[in-house]
C-alpha cells in the first residue's frame, strides 16, 4: 500500500481499490492516503470459494490420494528473496529444494503425502522447466506440485499442515483453522501492523535443524481449532457476500444497471484429477513387525535419492528387516541390480508389456537378484510374481463406505516379500495379511492367480 504500488505522478493508479477489511482501509490511509478516496470494500471472492468448499474436505483429499490415515503435508512458498523458496538468499536452489528431500527421508511414504503450491511468479519468473528441474529429485520421490493456477484452494482445504512463509496462502490456510509451521518469516519486509504479521507471532517456527516428522506432527497434534481465529475474523470483513459487492462495484464503474435475473455467483472449486502418489526413486522398507496369528506386517517405506540422507532406523527392528524396492521406470537404473522388490505400474494387459504373467516371467529374467517382483495394474490390487515360479494377486479390502483402499499396492508386494523373507511361504499369509502403513491396516487378500509364471 505504499505511494509507489498505488500512485502515479501523485494519482491513484486505481479507479476503485478492492479491499476486504476496514483495517485495510485504515492501512491504505496512513501509507497514502492520497489513495484512500478509491477503497471499496467488497469482500474476497478466493476466501469465499474456499468457505463454500470446506465440506468437500474429503473428497479433495481422496483426489490426492491421501486416505484417512495419512496426513498431506503442503509446502507453500510466495516468490520474495526471504521466501521459502527463495531462503536467505537470491538463490532459489538453496532453502527448499533441500527442506523437500529432507521432507522425503524423514516422512514414511504412505503415512504422508507432501505437495507443493508455489506462487505464480515463481514459475513463469524462472520458467516452468527451470522450476521442475528444481523439484525433480522431491517428485521422484512423490511430491505432488500444484499447477500455478488452479487446484491450490483445493490443496488446502485438504491438508493436514501446511508449511510455509508470509504467503497469502499461508495466511488463507491458518483462516480456515488449519495448522501451520513457518519454514520462512521476514519480519523486516512487512508492515508489523499487518494480519499477515500478526500470523508470524502466533504461528509456530520450524526449527531447520530438528526432525521435522516430529515437528510436523507437533504442529497438527497440538493445534487448537480456534488459534486463528482473529486472523480468520481479518480476512474478510463480508465472508461470502463478494460475488455481490463485486458485480454492484464493476456495474456501477461502469454506469449501467445491474442485472436482476440472475443472482450474482461464484465458480465453485471443481474436483481435483485423482492423482495418487508414485516415487520412482528406490524406496527404503524398514519392516517393524512380523506377525503370525494373524498374520501382520508392520512397514514404513521411505523414498529416497542418491544424495539424499538415509532414513531414520527404528532401533526396535532388527537391521536385517530393511530391503529395497525400485521402479522400473527409475533413473538409477543401477539401483535395479540390487533391489529385492522390482516393481512395474501399467494397465492390466498393456500390449507393450503382456499379462502380468508374461512381464513377471521376463521381470525375474532381467533381475535375477531381486527376490519378487510386482506388477501394479490397479487403485488396489497387484500381480506378484515369485521366484519359486507363483503368480499371486493382491488386493485390498475397500473401506466401510465401500470405496477403494488408498494405499500404493507395491507396499503389499513389499509386506509380502518381508514375509517369505522371513522363512514363512506365500501360502502361510493368506487367505488374508494384514498390512499396517502408521496408523492404517490394510486387509489384503493373497490368491493364486490362474496363470503361474513359466
Amino acid at each position: 500500500m505504499a505511494p509507489e504500488w498505488v500512485l502515479e505522478d501523485g494519482r491513484p493508479i486505481a479507479t476503485a481499490t478492492v479491499l476486504s477489511h476496514p483495517e485495510q482501509v485504515e492501512r491504505l490511509r496512513a501509507a497514502c492516503p492520497e489513495a484512500a478516496p478509491t477503497a471499496v470494500l467488497a469482500g474476497d471472492p478466493c476466501y469465499d470459494r474456499i468457505l463454500t468448499a470446506l465440506p468437500q474436505r474429503d473428497r479433495f483429499r481422496r483426489a490426492l490420494g491421501v486416505g484417512p490415515d495419512r496426513r498431506l503435508v503442503v509446502v507453500a512458498s510466495t516468490w520474495a528473496p526471504r521466501s521459502l523458496f527463495g531462503g536467505d538468499s537470491d538463490d532459489p536452489d538453496d532453502l527448499l529444494p533441500w527442506l523437500l528431500s529432507r521432507l522425503a527421508a524423514e516422512l514414511p511414504a504412505d503415512e504422508y503425502r507432501t505437495t507443493a503450491v508455489l506462487h505464480p511468479n515463481i514459475w513463469y519468473g524462472h520458467g516452468p522447466g527451470q522450476v521442475r528441474a528444481w523439484l525433480a529429485n522431491a517428485r521422484r520421490a512423490g511430491l505432488d506440485a500444484v499447477p500455478p493456477l488452479e487446484g491450490w484452494r483445493q490443496a488446502l482445504i485438504a491438508a493436514d499442515c501446511v508449511l510455509g512463509d508470509h504467503s497469502s496462502v499461508t495466511y488463507y490456510a491458518a483462516s480456515i483453522g488449519v495448522p501451520v509451521l513457518l519454514g520462512a518469516f521476514p519480519e523486516q519486509d512487512l508492515d508489523p501492523g499487518s494480519p499477515v504479521a500478526s500470523l508470524g507471532r502466533t504461528a509456530p517456527r520450524l526449527l531447520r535443524h530438528g526432525s521435522l516428522r516430529a515437528q510436523i506432527d507437533r504442529a497438527v497434534e497440538a493445534h487448537e481449532p480456534g488459534r486463528y481465529k482473529a486472523l480468520a475474523e481479518q480476512t474478510s470483513s463480508a465472508p461470502g457476500e463478494s460475488a455481490v459487492l463485486l458485480r454492484r462495484l464493476f456495474y456501477g464503474l461502469m454506469d449501467l444497471p445491474e442485472p436482476r435475473s440472475h443472482a450474482a455467483l461464484l465458480e465453485p472449486l471443481p474436483l481435483p484429477p485423482f492423482h495418487p502418489a508414485r516415487a520412482t526413486a528406490p524406496v527404503r522398507v524398514q519392516v517393524r513387525r512380523i506377525g503370525a496369528d494373524p498374520p501382520e506386517v508392520d512397514l514404513a517405506r521411505y523414498a529416497v535419492g542418491g544424495d539424499e540422507p538415509d532414513p531414520p532406523q527404528d532401533p526396535a527392528a532388527p537391521a536385517e528387516s530393511v530391503h529395497t524396492m525400485v521402479d522400473e521406470e527409475t533413473r538409477e537404473p543401477g539401483r535395479l541390480r540390487v533391489a529385492d522388490v522390482v516393481v512395474r505400474r501399467a494397465d492390466a494387459d498393456d500390449p507393450r508389456l503382456g499379462p502380468p504373467a508374461a512381464w513377471a516371467a521376463e521381470a525375474l529374467a532381467s533381475h535375477p537378484y531381486c527376490g519378487l517382483v510386482a506388477y501394479v495394474d490397479g487403485l488396489d490390487r497387484c500381480f506378484v510374481g515369485t521366484r519359486e515360479g507363483e503368480l499371486l494377486r493382491l488386493s485390498a479390502a475397500p473401506d466401510p463406505d465401500g470405496r477403494p483402499d488408498l494405499c500404493d499396492p507395491a507396499a503389499y508386494a513389499c509386506a509380502l516379500y518381508a514375509w517369505t523373507a522371513s522363512g514363512r511361504t506365500p501360502a502361510d499369509a493368506g487367505p488374508v495379511i494384514r498390512v499396517r502403513t502408521g496408523a492404517a491396516v490394510h486387509r489384503v487378500t493373497v490368491e493364486p492367480f490362474a496363470v503361474r509364471v513359466p
